[in-house]
């Protein structure tokens, strides 16, 4: 069994106690929105009432915490990444409570959609314009997904980010 399968047939055990069940977001999520990219954690979106539980049970598991602030939380255990977003302002939490459950490489699970995604993937370059994957995956999610997104929600987040540009060029396949 792979790394990445292990730990997410033991998360969905971990979920089971949380108020909110979690949802896939980072480069796993890609994959449920016709991006594939390799990837070496496994990153969830989580509801910021369960982070303290949620961190009492992977200290449990043999994870150690490497960074835990009001919005994220990173964890290792050897070689295995476990990165947490807290869903803590009105729109993490509704991207959360929207995700859906769809099937996997890792069987059933609540993924984020791709407005969401692009959301997170862009804050994340915005927070650090040197995370080129992070571009790369915006680019990579408006291909895939060419059509399909609702635009007044994705402009909304590079409004947000002060990031219009951006969007234009990503619109133009740049």
């Amino acid at each position: 069994m792979s790394s990445l399968l292990g730990q997410i047939k033991e998360a969905l055990v971990v979920f089971a106690g949380l108020k909110t069940p979690p949802a896939l977001i980072g480069g796993l999520a890609l994959a449920s929105h016709g991006v594939v990219r390799a990837t070496r954690d496994v990153d969830f979106l989580v509801d910021a009432d369960d982070a303290d539980r949620l961190h009492d049970i992977l200290l449990g598991l043999g994870y150690r915490c490497v960074h835990r602030s009001p919005d994220a939380a990173n964890y290792l255990r050897g070689e295995d990444g476990f990165d947490v977003l807290y869903a803590h302002r009105p729109t993490a939490r509704r991207l959360l409570s929207e995700a859906e459950e769809r099937q996997t490489g890792f069987g059933r699970l609540r993924v984020i959609g791709a407005e969401g995604l692009i959301a997170f993937k862009l804050q994340g370059y915005a927070n650090d314009p040197t995370r080129v994957r992070d571009l790369d995956d915006l680019r990579a999610l408006f291909k895939a997904n060419a059509g399909q997104l609702d635009m007044d929600e994705v402009e909304r987040y590079f409004a947000l980010f002060d990031r219009e540009d951006l969007l234009e060029a990503l619109k133009d396949g740049r």
